[in-house]
């Protein structure tokens, strides 16, 4: 399965929020042996978002778009994917009831936080998703996140983003498996064996130079287990090795 990665938002481009989304999905993606080809982060534009879904949904098995989905005036993300794939954006019944459920019981515990009006305009906009879409609902987040077709809407705030990706993980199984070594070697002194291993394996290698406190890495992958310890072994017996560092390093 190839994956491309939407992060959507202001904040994200401007440099105040980080974008730890993207490396979170990403590693948990190839670590279930599919390939993240493309990550690119957007503005919250509905029309750029909309397109980016419309052209990269035709072109990727699976593509995952992560923003603000919660229902306020700069939450654009679902609006802008049911655009794209030409979707009409409609209040889902099941969870406007869990939703009316959740404000009833938020309003009980804070009565002066809370306007009935607005409430209601929050509810009907949290719980609208694309025509045909299948609902996300996470305890972590407030507003669902949702699968249309083959694209899988998530919630920019991380802890509710991770919680809607685990409960869909098992859709990105793939065939991939790989095997990381590490060499203190200089990456400039790979090239021999990095040229060899490609040409007598069916295999992808990337190479990951050291730091100062870490030693470099070769990531041997491939859908064959089989090719990719022979690749490992071959690699082996021709550069130097090391041992992983340790978690704490």
């Amino acid at each position: 399965m190839n994956v491309a990665i939407v992060t959507v938002g202001d904040e994200i481009l401007a440099g105040s929020t980080t974008n730890t989304n993207a490396s979170w999905l990403a590693e948990r993606i190839t670590e279930r042996g599919s390939s993240v080809e493309r990550i690119l982060t957007i503005p919250d534009d509905r029309d750029l978002i909309a397109d980016s879904v419309a052209r990269w949904s035709e072109a990727f098995d699976a593509v995952i778009v992560t923003g603000g989905i919660g229902g306020t005036p700069d939450d654009v993300t679902v609006e802008a994917v049911a655009d794209g794939l030409n979707r009409a954006f409609v209040v889902h019944g099941e969870i406007r009831e869990r939703l009316v459920e959740k404000a009833a019981a938020f309003r009980d515990e804070n009565p002066d936080l809370v306007d009935e009006y607005d409430l209601q305009l929050d509810i009907d906009a949290a719980a609208s998703i694309p025509e045909g879409a299948t609902p996300i609902v996470v305890d972590e987040g407030w507003a669902p996140g949702c699968i249309v077709e083959n694209v899988y809407v998530f919630a920019g705030i991380p802890d509710e983003m991770q919680a809607m990706f685990e409960a869909v993980a098992d859709e990105f199984q793939g065939d991939a498996v790989a095997r990381t070594i590490y060499t203190p070697a200089p990456e400039g002194s790979l090239h021999d064996a990095l040229e060899g291993v490609a040409e007598r394996f069916d295999v992808a290698v990337g190479s990951y130079p050291r730091s100062e406190h870490r030693p470099g890495r070769l990531r041997v992958s491939s859908t064959d287990p089989e090719t990719v310890d022979a690749a490992v072994e071959w690699l082996c017996e021709r550069v130097e090795t090391t041992e992983p560092p340790s978690e704490h390093e």
